[in-house]
């Protein structure tokens, strides 16, 4: 019976904003705010981790990691969130969003305090120790996140989904703030207890022994809001859409629903038979089928989120660098190690504050009423415009009196990136792909994200470097320069805006309607905007 909804599917469509929608984005979004604070927290510390195991004996600069092990050290998360998206992905597909769903927090919680706990008796083995739980810890991350898009999105009603699923992920904004606000306070308490001179007046003195927990509570800390939602989480029940869609149980399906909207709702296992039996319905992942009515959306959720995670984790986990050269944060030899600590993470906490978390809230207020196409779009733009704004007149940014300037258009990058493509190409996978591919497709589009951020991440240490070898920071070869930096991220966020095109409306359609598998056409228009038939 083409066109036919199952009328569980239909009443969580149309369901009005109940307890248990905000309930499911907290369990869901406190996992995002788990994941933000383990990602960013480690830019707050890593120089410290120079100045305690990498300081140099009559240096006139504090310690720093050396490019390998800075690379590692900020990167290793982010190759272990792209192989937790992929499998984790999958196995949401296989096994069930329920299923899998628990163990991507247990993963995090056992690797936060792993993480902090890192042993050895040399700098290399604690950092390489670090490094092994940090993989670890992304790969619990990673599967966050096609689990908590999916989840949410099937237990949305088509009117608000794509605001819930943005809630969900605007946790990640006060998760970044949390990490930032958490160093601040861990950082001033230990400099009350152990003050120490600037490292220009004593190198060695600068650093206390009692800095090596600094990093290891920041580190840590993480742990505690995962642990807290792990019964929750347990607790909610499969989503209507995978039971019913792709296990073909009715039965269950309509008995769990019934009792989350508290009304009664018929089986219909006839109507899910047919539906599977539906000769649309016989194609497998990226087969001649799949391709021919999804390819494009594919390519349009992975490039732009490649595209925009290039640009927006090299700012992000890098921005102490930005602000360290234009003279926010002050001289390292001009602080101790604990003290340089409280000064990045408060740069970090005021950028969240101002541009980040308003960001994510904008696109929850207005990504159902004007549409995912339209927000990604301006997003991009305006990062672009941005951007260049920032690079071309770079060397007037860098002068004292122009500082809070730099800072503002910097700020204006991370709001259009969140009240824009940040948060748009987390939703818009969890909802135009079939029930049976869509924690899958959604994780192949995320980890395209991370390697995005991996390119930022790792290329960022050393595209940045000046190109005057005797002005590049120890170690590093000589590179393009922070100005030449920023025109190329440009050019990523104008790509972003072509590849937007290839992306599908999904405002006001149901799940089911979006993805053609209650029988209808799968055209999708925005207005005047006709999107291509895949």
């Amino acid at each position: 019976m083409p066109g036919d909804q199952l009328q569980v599917l239909n009443a969580l469509d149309v369901a009005k904003t109940q307890w248990y929608h905000f309930t499911a984005i907290v369990i869901a979004g406190m996992g995002f705010f788990t994941d933000a604070y383990d990602l960013f927290c480690i830019s707050l510390v890593t120089k410290l981790l120079g100045r305690i195991y990498y300081h140099v004996p009559g240096s006139l600069e504090p310690g720093t990691l050396p490019p390998n092990v800075a690379a590692a050290v900020n990167g290793v998360a982010f190759c272990g969130t792209l192989t937790g998206q992929l499998f984790f992905g999958w196995l949401g597909d296989k096994l069930g969003r329920k299923k899998v769903y628990g163990m991507t927090l247990m993963v995090m919680v056992i690797c936060s305090v792993a993480s902090g706990l890192s042993f050895g008796h040399k700098p290399k083995s604690v950092l390489a120790t670090l490094c092994f739980f940090r993989f670890w810890l992304g790969v619990g991350i990673g599967g966050d996140y096609p689990l908590s898009a999916t989840i949410m999105s099937e237990y949305a009603n088509k009117k608000t989904r794509g605001a819930f699923i943005a809630a969900v992920f605007a946790m990640q904004g006060f998760g970044i703030m949390a990490g930032g606000i958490f160093a601040i306070i861990i950082s001033a308490v230990f400099e009350a207890k152990f003050p120490a001179p600037t490292y220009a007046e004593d190198a060695l003195g600068s650093t206390v022994p009692q800095a090596d927990f600094v990093w290891r509570i920041i580190l840590m800390f993480g742990a505690l809001p995962a642990a807290m939602t792990y019964y929750s989480r347990s607790k909610m029940p499969e989503t209507a859409r995978y039971t019913a869609l792709v296990a073909k149980d009715a039965k269950q399906a309509a008995s769990d629903m019934a009792r989350v909207l508290q009304v009664e709702i018929e089986s219909e296992q006839q109507i899910v038979e047919e539906i599977s039996n539906g000769k649309s319905k016989d194609f497998s992942l990226f087969s001649k089928e799949f391709m021919k009515r999804h390819g494009l959306h594919l390519l349009g959720t992975t490039s732009t989120w490649f595209l925009l995670d290039i640009a927006f984790y090299s700012q992000n986990l890098f921005q102490k660098d930005i602000f360290s050269a234009i003279g926010w944060i002050p001289p390292a030899q001009t602080m101790n190690a604990i003290q340089e600590v409280f000064k990045i993470a408060r740069a970090q906490t005021l950028i969240a504050l101002c541009s980040t978390v308003p960001g994510y809230w904008f696109t929850v207020a207005f990504i159902d009423v004007i549409g995912r196409f339209a927000i990604q779009l301006m997003g991009f733009f305006f990062m672009t415009v941005f951007m260049f704004a920032l690079a071309i007149p770079y060397d007037h940014w860098t002068h004292k009196e122009n500082r809070i300037g730099f800072v503002v258009m910097y700020s204006l990058t991370f709001f259009f990136a969140n009240f824009g493509p940040n948060v748009t190409t987390f939703v818009v996978p969890a909802e135009i792909f079939p029930a049976r591919f869509r924690s899958t497709c959604h994780g192949i589009s995320a980890a395209s994200g991370k390697l995005g951020a991996i390119v930022g991440a790792f290329g960022f240490l050393y595209l940045a470097q000046s190109p005057d070898k005797n002005k590049t920071s120890a170690g590093y070869p000589p590179g393009i320069g922070v100005r030449n930096s920023l025109i190329m991220l440009g050019v990523v966020n104008f790509l972003g805006i072509l590849f937007t095109f290839l992306v599908p409306e999904a405002k006001g359609k149901s799940l089911e309607e979006i993805s053609g598998e209650n029988g209808e056409s799968e055209n999708t228009n925005n207005g005047n905007r006709t999107v291509p038939i895949v």
